[in-house]
């Protein structure tokens, strides 16, 4: 799954808007209605969901921004999730999208919201907030894969609304040990170690 960051020059996001979003978009393409349906949608998540599941996040501004918004995806404030395809595959309009340069103000913590779920990085490892972007949102999907159909019928109608944090090592592997608690555990291709739990969902 490709996701588009919107960086302009003048008055970037700040990085906890942009996790926030993150995990939002990418959950939305999975629960979306049309993977539901037959047809293109479904067709690109089930192929997806049958291979190794990565993220890809990418730096748009300007037009290029405004280009990418016409092909199929989810948009969620800065950033827009797209529905999964093979590399090969990948739209040009997306494919020219710079992955480095992701870099990001961190900005003050949003407030949390009471009774929605956490979802929180593992800040030791220091990763990008391209990267962090792509960890938050396998947690997001990994988390209603996890939860009932209902439960995940109803985040859905609500908004996905979720509270993310950057914790240190030892707070993030102690809310790791919860029962409930969804892990992701990343294969290392880039920035960390493969094995490393980067993120954890729980509600």
């Amino acid at each position: 799954m490709q996701l588009a960051i919107n960086l302009p020059k003048q008055d970037p996001p700040l990085r906890n808007q942009v996790l926030s979003d993150a995990a939002r978009a990418a959950v939305a393409v999975c629960l979306d209605p049309r993977a539901g349906e037959d047809g293109f949608w479904r067709e690109a998540l089930d192929q997806w969901y049958s291979h190794r599941i990565r993220k890809v996040a990418r730096r748009a501004r300007n037009k290029a921004w405004d280009d990418v918004q016409a092909l199929p995806g989810v948009t969620v404030g800065a950033v827009r999730a797209f529905v999964p395809s093979a590399v090969s595959e990948v739209p040009h309009e997306i494919a020219k999208l710079q992955i480095k340069g992701t870099e990001l103000e961190p900005g003050e913590e949003l407030p949390i919201v009471d009774g929605v779920p956490l979802i929180a990085l593992d800040a030791s490892l220091g990763m990008s907030a391209g990267k962090a972007a792509a960890q938050v949102g396998h947690a997001s999907m990994l988390l209603a894969a996890a939860r009932d159909t209902a439960w995940a019928y109803h985040w859905a109608e609500s908004g996905y609304p979720l509270n993310v944090r950057e914790l240190p090592s030892a707070e993030f592997a102690a809310l790791a040990a919860r029962p409930g608690a969804v892990a992701v555990r990343d294969a290392g291709f880039t920035e960390v170690a493969p094995g490393s739990n980067t993120a954890v969902a729980i509600a």
